[in-house]
């Protein structure tokens, strides 16, 4: 009997649920019927996904950034189904794969001045983990920094840079000589750079959890300390670059020049899975320093066929459709919207970010009555409140949103960079109605909050 992937999907659609409470993560699934996530869609485009009722829900999203192309793009579809056609050789292994080099050919046309070497991988945990080993091969030096808050991938290594406590609880000890430090803090960071031991400084240009963005001449200083100290200075580009804040790399915003860059999520078009680790060739030769070791750090599927040809297709529609500039222009309007719900609603206690990278804070109400319920419901779980605004805009507005990381009440928004107008109004009329809910307390927003609270003091 023929194998139909189409006539297995029909059979089973709607159990994928219990599925995955049986065979993958049950506290996930948990989670999302919960909170009112539970849904089963069956088709993405664009912007949008679709429901198997035939709601249309907007996503803002992105797959945590993966499809900033919006899904489907009909021109990197085209290009992997070429691509298949073509039958082409793949993961030779004893081969120099040609797409490979393209790829990496027109990432360093983009890339800040002598950044011209790339090694190719998987996701955005391996490119920083690239990035480590290539710090550590190429000064000699066994201590990394990170900024507080940051948030680099969920991998042993990648998870010993990462600021959030509650990624880190349960699986310490971490590696040794990994070492936070505060943003905007430039006396500490300098004290921690004087020893010459510190092999790199990581750094998310702007923070994904929280959309942190320091001070304005907090990140070229630092650079020039690390410069002055031998230490490299790396970018995390995964979540903010290609085009997300309005630039290639949002590290352009400050005009620096960093050692090792490193791309993931949207490389791959929201298609094939792909991360590339740019940095300078004297750095690279460091980590494939004889011919004996030229094969010293590898990884299977790094330059396979279809990601490569996916890159290419993704760096050719975001020149084509103009995308980085939009993401510039639309952020700006969206960001607008929001500030000015700001002036009507004190519960806003800030709306930042870059291009379509942007995170909506909250501060406790000024009525008691309110003030009593959000106290109630962060004694119960810290950030409780956001959680409460993402489950009303999906409820009410088809809308999905995400908390901006654990015990925060932040709201953050990555939206797909081909959106428009339309989808700005209509994100900005949804907060505005949920938000004048949340002023009443006999409202639907907080109506939510009982089964949240007892949810959370249940665990």
């Amino acid at each position: 009997m023929a194998f139909s992937l189409a006539e297995r999907i029909e059979e089973r659609q709607g159990d994928q649920y219990a599925l995955h409470r049986q065979y993958l993560n049950a506290s996930l699934a948990r989670v999302q019927a919960i909170i009112g996530f539970d849904k089963t869609y069956t088709r993405g485009e664009g912007a949008y996904l679709w429901d198997a009722a035939g709601n249309r829900y907007l996503d803002l999203l992105s797959g945590y950034s993966v499809f900033n192309l919006g899904r489907g793009h009909p021109v990197v579809r085209r290009v992997i189904q070429e691509m298949l056609a073509m039958e082409r050789p793949n993961l030779v292994k004893m081969d120099c794969p040609l797409l490979a080099g393209l790829l990496a050919e027109a990432l360093v046309k983009r890339m800040p001045p002598g950044l011209d070497a790339v090694f190719f991988a998987n996701s955005g945990a391996d490119a920083v983990d690239t990035a480590l080993k290539f710090a550590r091969a190429a000064t000699g030096r066994p201590r990394v920094l990170y900024l507080d808050h940051a948030f680099h991938g969920l991998t042993l290594s990648t998870l010993s840079i990462n600021g959030g406590p509650q990624f880190r609880e349960g699986f310490e000890p971490l590696m040794p000589g990994f070492d936070e430090v505060e943003m905007d803090d430039l006396a500490g960071l300098e004290r921690e750079l004087y020893p010459g031991d510190v092999a790199a400084f990581v750094v998310e240009p702007i923070q994904g959890k929280g959309v942190y963005i320091p001070a304005d001449g907090y990140l070229p200083e630092a650079q020039r300390l690390c410069r002055a100290h031998g230490t490299l200075f790396v970018c995390d580009e995964v979540q903010a670059g290609l085009g997300r804040t309005g630039k290639f790399l949002s590290s352009e915003h400050w005009s620096l020049e960093p050692d090792i860059v490193t791309l993931s999520k949207s490389l791959g078009g929201g298609y094939v899975p792909v991360s590339a680790t740019i940095t300078r060739r004297a750095i690279h030769d460091k980590m494939f320093s004889r011919l004996e070791r030229c094969q010293v750090h590898s990884t299977t599927f790094g330059q396979n066929e279809l990601a490569m040809a996916a890159g290419l297709a993704t760096l050719h529609v975001l020149d084509e459709e103009q995308l980085i500039e939009r993401a510039a222009t639309i952020g700006q309007k969206l960001m607008a919207g929001l500030a000015a719900l700001q002036e009507r609603y004190h519960v806003i206690a800030d709306v930042r970010g870059k291009g379509l990278m942007i995170a909506i804070e909250f501060r406790p109400p000024r009525s008691l009555a309110l003030r009593a319920a959000w106290t109630a419901a962060e004694a119960a779980q810290k950030g409780l409140f956001a959680q409460l605004v993402v489950m009303a805009l999906m409820r009410d507005h088809r809308i999905l949103t995400q908390v901006g990381g654990p015990g925060v009440n932040i709201i953050k928004l990555l939206p797909p960079l081909i959106i428009g107008e339309q989808e700005v109004e209509t994100t900005v009329a949804a907060f505005d109605a949920v938000l004048a809910e949340a002023t009443r307390i006999r409202g639907r927003v907080w109506g939510l909050s009982g089964q949240l609270i007892k949810h959370a003091l249940s665990q």
